[in-house]
C-alpha cells in the first residue's frame, strides 16, 4: 500500500501550534468527542515515540496531501536531530562541523608524529566512509615525498582486510625500523585473534625495547630468513570502525583495554547520521569532495541537497555515497536523480 502524505495548514498537538508541516497519513480525518483530528506519524518532529499521534484539526480543509520528496525534504532536519531517538546536544550546524573538523586536524597531526617517529601507536575510530583512511595515507604519501627530497626514504605500507597471525608477524618485522610506519585498515579480525593481539601488544610495549618472539616453529619463517624474535622500533595506526565500547565479550574487552591503553585513542566522533551529513557538506565546501569532477557550485549544492532531502533512504550516508551520486550526475545530467534513487536508495519505487 503506498503511503499517503498530507501538509497539515492549521492544527494543534498537545497545544502545540501545527503549520503547513508535513507527516505521514495513518488515518483520515476523523470527528471525536473533543472534535477532529487526523491521524499521522510524528516521530520525525515529536521523537521516536510518537510514531502514531492524533492532531487536532477543525475541518478537512485544515490539511491537504502532500507527496515523499516534500516530507523528506521538510522532515531532514528534524530526522538528523533525533537520529536513533537520540536528541543531539543543541550544537549548531557550524559547531557540529568545527568539531568535526578539529578531530581530522588532530588526525593529520598524530600522523604525522607516527611518520615523524614521535608516536609510536594510534587508534583511529568512526563510521565508513568519512575519510579516515583518505586522511591518513594523503599523510603518508606527504611524508614520502618529504623524505625523498631530503634523500631519506620513509618505509610505509597499508594493510586491508584479513591478517593472520604468521602474516602480522612477518609484516612487523619487515617494517620494525624506526622510521617505518604500519598502517592496519579495517583489519578487525586481529583484535579477536588472541595471537594477534599478543604479537600487537609486545609490539605496543611501554618498555624501552619493544621485543617480539614467535615462540614455534616455522617453516615459512625459515624459508625467508625471518629470525624467531626482533626488536620493533616502527610506529602502528589502527583505522577502524568498531566501537571499543560497544564489545560485550568480556575477555575481548580486556585484551582490547590492554591495546588501548598502549596507543593513542581518536574517536572521530562521527556517531549520527547529522555529523556523517554536515561532514560531507564540509568536505564538499573545500572542493576537495568532487574534484575533477568540474561541477559548478550549484551542481554541487543540488547534490548535496538530495542527500539531505533523501538520507533516510539511503544504504549508507557517506563520503563514498555521495561520490557515487557526484558518478551519476556526470554521466546522466538529465536524469541522475531518478537513477540514484535506483541505485543508492533502499526500497526505492
Amino acid at each position: 500500500m503506498t503511503q499517503a502524505y498530507i501538509k497539515v495548514r492549521r492544527g494543534t498537538y498537545r497545544n502545540e501550534e501545527i503549520s503547513n508541516e508535513v507527516f505521514p497519513m495513518l488515518k483520515q480525518f476523523t470527528h471525536g468527542a473533543k472534535g477532529g483530528f487526523v491521524t499521522v506519524d510524528g516521530s520525525h518532529k515529536f521523537g521516536p515515540d510518537k510514531k502514531k499521534i492524533r492532531i487536532s484539526v477543525d475541518k478537512i480543509m485544515d490539511y491537504e496531501y502532500s507527496d515523499e520528496d516534500t516530507y523528506a525534504a521538510q522532515a531532514g532536519v528534524s530526522i538528523i536531530e533525533r537520529e536513533v531517538g537520540q536528541i543531539v546536544s543543541g550544537e549548531t550546524d557550524e559547531e557540529v562541523m568545527a568539531r568535526i573538523a578539529d578531530r581530522f586536524d588532530i588526525l593529520h597531526q598524530m600522523t604525522r608524529a607516527a611518520c615523524e617517529g614521535n608516536i609510536k601507536a594510534m587508534i583511529v575510530t568512526g563510521p565508513p566512509g568519512v575519510g579516515k583512511s583518505f586522511g591518513v595515507e594523503a599523510e603518508l604519501d606527504r611524508a614520502s615525498l618529504l623524505d625523498i627530497v631530503a634523500g631519506r626514504k620513509l618505509k610505509t605500507n597499508v594493510i586491508k582486510g584479513a591478517a593472520t597471525p604468521i602474516g602480522l608477524y612477518k609484516a612487523l618485522y619487515e617494517y620494525s625500523e624506526k622510521d617505518n610506519v604500519l598502517v592496519f585498515d579495517d583489519c578487525d579480525g586481529l583484535f579477536f585473534d588472541d595471537l594477534s593481539l599478543n604479537l600487537l601488544k609486545s609490539a605496543l610495549d611501554s618498555g624501552k625495547r619493544r621485543k617480539i618472539c614467535w615462540n614455534s616453529e616455522s617453516r615459512t619463517l625459515k624459508q625467508e630468513e625471518i629470525p624467531n624474535t626482533f626488536d620493533f622500533k616502527g610506529s602502528i595506526i589502527f583505522i577502524t570502525n568498531m566501537k571499543f565500547e560497544n564489545i560485550r565479550s568480556k575477555k575481548l574487552q580486556d585484551h582490547l583495554l590492554a591495546l588501548e591503553s598502549r596507543c593513542h585513542f581518536l574517536d572521530l566522533t562521527l556517531d549520527t547520521v547529522r555529523d556523517k551529513l554536515l561532514r560531507i557538506k564540509q568536505i564538499a565546501a573545500t572542493g576537495e569532495l568532487f574534484d575533477g569532477y568540474e561541477f559548478e557550485p550549484v551542481q554541487q549544492a543540488e547534490i548535496i541537497d538530495f542527500l539531505f532531502a533523501h538520507h533516510n533512504k539511503l544504504r549508507e550516508v557517506s563520503l563514498r555515497t555521495a561520490l557515487k551520486i557526484g558518478d551519476l550526475y556526470k554521466s546522466f545530467p538529465n536524469t541522475w536523480q531518478r537513477m540514484a534513487k535506483t541505485t543508492v536508495m533502499k526500497n526505492a519505487d
